[in-house]
């Protein structure tokens, strides 16, 4: 299943899914409850649900394929191979997979939200809301507070920016100021 988080509805991700010819289900979730009931900060991000509803690995890249990007003398990388390797050894060996997490390595890589990204998601749904009532400025207020709150959530950058002209502009200003990876680097074992 694939779920778009984009207020902008079926206009604005519509046109991925009909590119893609995606043959599976697919929706889109204006309000961005997906992204806050598993922790979603980017895009791709995939979480594993098993058959009985038991998350087995959590939010993680989820690209299709390797790529090494250079941005403005920069680079992101994806993992895309393995992560594809382990999400079939998955689909063949259910739980018997080696990439089915164990609960103690999910209670290690999943934290409670703290405070402030708790008080972020609220900023960003009252954003959310806003905007769908037409209420732009009040929106941008909610959203940049949103950001404040928890800038490492590239969502909450990408839905604001998606309603400017100036989308691509503020996420390479953001993008050369980060210091860290764009894309984790992806812990598909366990550690021992």
């Amino acid at each position: 299943m694939a779920a778009a988080q984009d207020t902008g509805g079926e206009a604005a991700a519509g046109k991925w899914y009909t590119a893609a010819k995606a043959t599976y289900t697919t929706l889109i979730d204006t309000g961005h409850a997906i992204s806050s009931a598993y922790q979603l900060v980017n895009v791709p991000s995939g979480v594993w649900i098993d058959e009985r509803g038991r998350i087995v690995r959590p939010s993680e890249t989820a690209a299709p394929k390797n790529q090494e990007l250079k941005i403005g003398g920069k680079t992101i990388n994806t993992q895309g191979d393995a992560y594809v390797a382990a999400l079939r050894d998955w689909v063949a060996k259910g739980e018997s997979s080696e990439f089915v997490m164990s609960d103690a390595e999910y209670r290690r890589r999943v934290k409670e939200r703290s405070p402030r990204e708790r008080e972020a998601d609220a900023c960003f749904k009252l954003a959310v809301a806003l905007h769908d009532r037409g209420r732009e400025d009040e929106a941008r207020q909610w959203w940049l507070r949103a950001q404040t709150l928890s800038p490492d959530n590239w969502n909450y950058h990408r839905q604001d920016w998606s309603f400017t002209s100036e989308a691509g502009k503020k996420w390479m200003d953001k993008f050369q100021k980060t210091t860290t990876d764009y894309y984790p680097k992806l812990e598909l074992k366990e550690k021992p």
